[in-house]
């Protein structure tokens, strides 16, 4: 029988054998020709983030690596009509507005997509993406069910497109930084992760102007649900997604991925050992169904007597913003605050406790990890025209690797990473039990049991 740790180092191969098989020359791949001809792109989706966040991030690039805008596709023919209008006239041509993909993927002339849709979506959507051989971002989450995570990377390892995921702080100079100094053992082993994404905001994925104009006549629900089981049509859970499940967790969802999507990629661990949550509605008593605050305990570790762990404590809430979005992380000699893009002898072992056991003391010398600190959005659908540099960057590397056919920074594997945390996460808040992982099996276990 393996040992755990085994289990874990198998694993890790496993997905190094994965994201090898996604990189492919620029000559093996036949819809992109050559460098300069130019990679003609849709819009999957004309909502917030897509209008705040990724459509500047697209342009702001498109000319220097050849791209076009040539589509947008959203099944509510306002928004589609939006789009259409807001994009000829930003890009100085028509565009067209198609009613689904089915019709996007039907024309030739889309080599490529962007896909910004709700939450649940977005696996299904970039599954459709590979099967019709284009490439994609896909905003994240990646998945938050194991069934459709494990469909979009079997998809994504089967197939040749290039796949990004939304998770713009993989393309981050401050944290590609913190990465390799972490990976350098300057830093020490990781002992401890806390993080928070705390805002004040009532109004936060709400869209009281918005709903009332939405018509069930004027979009196409069923198509809406994708593979979800069918329930009465309601504007709230098409345009409030966020505040209801199963078309979102809400904080998990929107929040959590992003900060740990950081942990997997500094320590090259897969995922949790185990997961539990509380919280709840303590204030916004608006109809909504998932949290408006939480508490998350996420282990890795240790395995056994000989391997090294630590926790992540993440708290997140919309009813106090004190605390904004903090990232830090703790050795035994100090703390690397992503905030401040800093490294501090904060919390190291000082000589006068290291003298009680014969000891060296372990304080780190304060550094920056970058020269200019970089601001984090805390609100990345409403980015302005210019975008924020974060998106920029890692939308800025989807299209290098278009051209390159090398794995995205943001790749599959790493959502798919991200995925399982947000699955457990989710399973915790629902059974409000401890939640574990079984990596033979790729499925989330509470009880010993199989959770769905």
């Amino acid at each position: 029988m393996s040992s755990p740790e085994s289990t874990r180092r198998d694993f890790i191969k496993l997905s190094t054998a994965a994201l090898a098989s996604t990189a492919f020359t620029a000559s093996s791949y036949a819809k992109i020709v050559g460098a300069n001809d130019r990679v003609r792109t849709g819009v999957i989706g004309f909502g917030d983030r897509m209008k705040g966040g990724d459509i500047p991030a697209f342009m702001a690039s498109a000319q220097e690596c050849n791209f076009e805008l040539v589509a947008v596709s959203d099944i509510w023919n306002r928004r589609r009509e939006e789009g259409s209008a807001y994009l000829g006239k930003l890009c100085n041509k028509k565009i067209d507005a198609l009613r689904n993909n089915d019709e996007l993927y039907a024309r030739k002339d889309i080599d490529a997509v962007i896909i910004a849709t709700a939450d649940f979506q977005h696996a299904q959507h970039g599954i459709e993406a590979v099967k019709a051989g284009r490439d994609a971002y896909v905003e994240k989450p990646t998945a938050h069910t194991m069934p459709d995570a494990r469909a979009f990377l079997k998809a994504v390892n089967e197939g040749k497109q290039v796949i990004a995921v939304g998770t713009q702080r993989r393309s981050t100079p401050s944290y590609i930084a913190a990465s390799e100094y972490i990976k350098s053992g300057k830093f020490g082993d990781i002992v401890m992760v806390e993080m928070s994404w705390n805002v004040n905001q009532p109004g936060r994925w709400r869209r009281p102007d918005v709903v009332p104009l939405l018509k069930e006549e004027d979009t196409d629900w069923k198509r809406y649900l994708l593979n979800l089981p069918h329930e009465p049509f309601d504007a709230r859970k098409y345009l409030e997604f966020r505040l209801f499940w199963p078309y979102s967790s809400g904080i998990p969802d929107q929040w959590l991925v992003h900060q740990i999507d950081t942990v997997h990629w500094f320590t090259g661990l897969p995922h949790p050992r185990s997961v539990v949550a509380n919280g709840g509605i303590y204030l916004w008593k608006d109809g909504r169904k998932n949290w408006d605050t939480m508490t998350a305990v996420f282990d890795y570790g240790p395995l056994d007597d000989l391997t090294k762990g630590f926790q992540v404590q993440y708290t997140s809430r919309f009813t106090n913003s004190a605390g904004g979005v903090k990232e830090l992380y703790y050795s035994n000699g100090g703390m690397i605050d992503m905030d401040k893009q800093t490294v501090t002898p904060t919390g190291g072992l000082t000589q006068k406790f290291a003298d009680e056991m014969k000891m060296k003391s372990n304080l780190l010398p304060s550094s920056s990890l970058v020269d200019k600190p970089e601001t984090m959005s805390t609100d990345a659908n409403t980015t302005g025209k210019h975008g924020d540099p974060q998106t920029n960057a890692n939308m800025r590397n989807w299209m290098e690797c278009v051209r390159s056919r090398k794995t995205p920074n943001a790749s599959i594997q790493a959502g798919y990473s991200h995925s399982i945390a947000l699955c457990m996460n989710v399973a915790a808040i629902q059974t409000g039990q401890k939640v574990t992982f079984d990596d033979k099996t790729q499925q989330v276990m509470v009880g010993g049991k199989v959770y769905a």
